[in-house]
């Protein structure tokens, strides 16, 4: 695998769900030990038509593990492999 962080988290600015998943992210994250990387869709016209309106979204060692909400569970459990 690659350096870098193992989470990605596509958010946008203004975004409340967003705004509660990088809450978990971060703490989640945290605990772990782990790096993230928090990526703005609106920043490249890609991202945005890719993502559209279904931030946030999480990827996890490359796989997207969720859409508009992110479980605190899920993520250390995604973590733990």
């Amino acid at each position: 695998m690659a350096a870098g962080p193992r989470v990605v988290l596509y958010v946008r600015a203004g975004c409340h769900l967003c705004a509660d998943a990088e809450d978990v992210c971060a703490r989640v994250c945290a605990a772990a030990g782990v790096e993230y990387l928090l990526v703005d869709v609106d920043s490249d016209p890609h991202l945005r038509a890719l993502h559209s309106d279904h931030v946030p979204v999480a990827v996890v060692d490359g796989d997207v593990l969720s859409r508009w909400f992110l479980d605190p569970d899920a993520l250390t459990a995604a973590l733990a492999r």
